[in-house]
């Protein structure tokens, strides 16, 4: 008789062991425990470590509180300017209220991956094409504000919001090369046009020196005529004045 009450208190004793073995649960670090007692949520988040919830009457589900990377499907849409693009993003977030993430919406990630998307389309709808392809900064802050606000909701956080490419149809990239190259072109004209009036302003002031010394023309011509001669096979012209050749008329030398 006593051997029987021993081996049922063993027996007893396994039981409740191996119920409380049951119930022991670990968290993460990275992670929170929200607890669901006969269907109702305890209001405190369990945190990292062991923890214990009672088998048959809680439950326990573990949240994720790591920053999540989430790329955007690339979305087409035409720009305020008329211009059909195709942009896509990148959005980083993390919970901040797990409660809120388990009991609040029923696919946070789905529900953050649908709103960035329509964000998205309207961020393309409201700007310029020259905004989506400069001015992403401003975009993202944006695109930020459209995601955070419905997102807090839920329990979530947008930490950054990222525009990665904006995709331009081909007849739209041929026209911004021949816009660039009409641009560079202009350019080099205005340069050119700019060095030649300095050029003439420089030679209209050495002209007006030389014709107040006209002994300078001389030394500039007699160094003309040493530059040509360092050349080799050169043949060049020398002009003389006229009053030079009209000088041998009037002395025609001896007869």
């Amino acid at each position: 008789m006593a051997v029987m009450i021993i081996a049922a208190l063993i027996a007893i004793v396994a039981v409740v062991g191996l119920w409380l073995v049951s119930g022991v649960r670990v968290i993460s670090q990275f992670e929170r425990g929200v607890v669901f007692r006969f269907g109702r949520v305890v209001t405190t988040p369990r945190q990292p470590g062991l923890t214990w919830v009672t088998p048959g009457v809680e439950k326990l589900r573990k949240v994720n509180m790591q920053i999540i990377t989430m790329p955007v499907p690339a979305q087409d849409g035409i720009t305020r300017d008329n211009v059909s693009v195709r942009v896509d993003a990148v959005v980083y977030f993390k919970v901040i209220d797990p409660v809120k993430v388990v009991v609040d919406v029923q696919d946070y990630l789905q529900a953050v991956s649908q709103v960035a998307q329509t964000s998205l389309r309207s961020i393309i709808g409201k700007s310029d094409l020259d905004d989506l392809l400069s001015n992403r900064e401003r975009l993202n802050e944006g695109l930020e504000l459209l995601i955070d606000s419905p997102a807090l909701g839920w329990g979530v956080h947008i930490d950054r919001v990222e525009i990665k490419d904006v995709a331009l149809p081909e007849s739209m990239k041929r026209s911004m090369s021949r816009q660039a190259e009409a641009e560079r072109e202009r350019r080099a004209r205005v340069i050119s046009a700019d060095g030649e009036l300095q050029a003439s302003e420089k030679l209209a002031a050495a002209a007006a020196a030389m014709s107040d010394t006209p002994a300078a023309l001389q030394l500039r011509l007699l160094e003309t005529v040493m530059q040509v001669a360092s050349e080799r096979n050169s043949i060049f012209i020398l002009p003389f004045p006229v009053e030079f050749l009209r000088f041998f008329d009037r002395n025609p030398g001896p007869s």
